[in-house]
């Protein structure tokens, strides 16, 4: 383990409008909020950064031209229920199956509602990513964040970690990676990843098969995952 998964940040242009939405729709906490951020909590332990995107394009999900990167797995009781409701929260309808629907939020962003009879609460199944090799991904992510193989397929692979969630990992045929930091081919999320020594876990996470990609701050630095996903070491 190099560190923990701190945040799921999520692009949007109204950050404000997708707060009130996942809060409605999900539970989710505003614990934060101010022009360019909003951090929200969930009962069930994730933390999710919602980000200003002035210039966000939109997903276009299943269109590989504009692909949607990653989605969020829901679980609910009743997915046409979820459904509905979801839909008049401002929600949009994309499509489904016998055990799932699949909607996008008021920012473009796919998602899908999941059956679980077990339980009343709408809860987050896992944070799913997109990829053209599900196992060489999610084996990346569980050494970078010292989470368990769950599960593990040629399509998808499933990691996780108590406190930390659930990380989803499907292969997509025809994946588009995206172009950071060009706007045009947008990264419309990313994980944030907590480390106690930067400079120590730099050249752990490239031996692992990241790259470094533009972008610092005082207390971050961006990386690109081997399938081309940003994401942020902090400390």
């Amino acid at each position: 383990m190099i560190g923990k998964l701190k945040t799921v940040v999520i692009d949007a242009p109204d950050i404000a409008r997708l707060s009130e939405f996942y809060e409605a729709l999900a539970g989710w906490t505003e614990t934060y909020a101010d022009d360019e951020w909003i951090t929200m909590t969930s009962d069930d332990g994730y933390r999710i950064g919602l980000q200003h995107a002035p210039d966000h394009v939109a997903p276009r999900w299943p269109d590989h031209a504009h692909p949607q990167q990653f989605h969020l797995d829901f679980f609910v009781p009743d997915i046409d229920a979820g459904a509905e409701r979801a839909i008049d929260l401002g929600a949009t309808r994309l499509g489904g199956g016998e055990n799932w629907r699949t909607l996008a939020d008021p920012s473009g962003h796919p998602f899908d509602l999941c059956r679980n009879n077990d339980d009343d609460l709408t809860k987050i199944f896992a944070v799913t990513i997109d990829c053209p090799d599900a196992k060489l991904l999610s084996h990346f992510y569980a050494d970078l964040l010292g989470m368990e193989m769950r599960y593990e397929g040629d399509e998808g692979s499933l990691i996780g970690a108590e406190g930390q969630g659930q990380l989803m990992f499907q292969r997509v045929e025809e994946y588009t990676p995206p172009k950071w930091p060009d706007p045009a081919h947008p990264q419309q999320f990313h994980l944030d990843v907590m480390v106690a020594d930067v400079d120590a876990s730099e050249p752990q996470v490239l031996a692992l098969g990241a790259t470094r990609l533009p972008g610092e701050g005082e207390n971050w630095r961006v990386y690109g995952d081997p399938a081309g996903h940003p994401f942020c070491l902090l400390w």
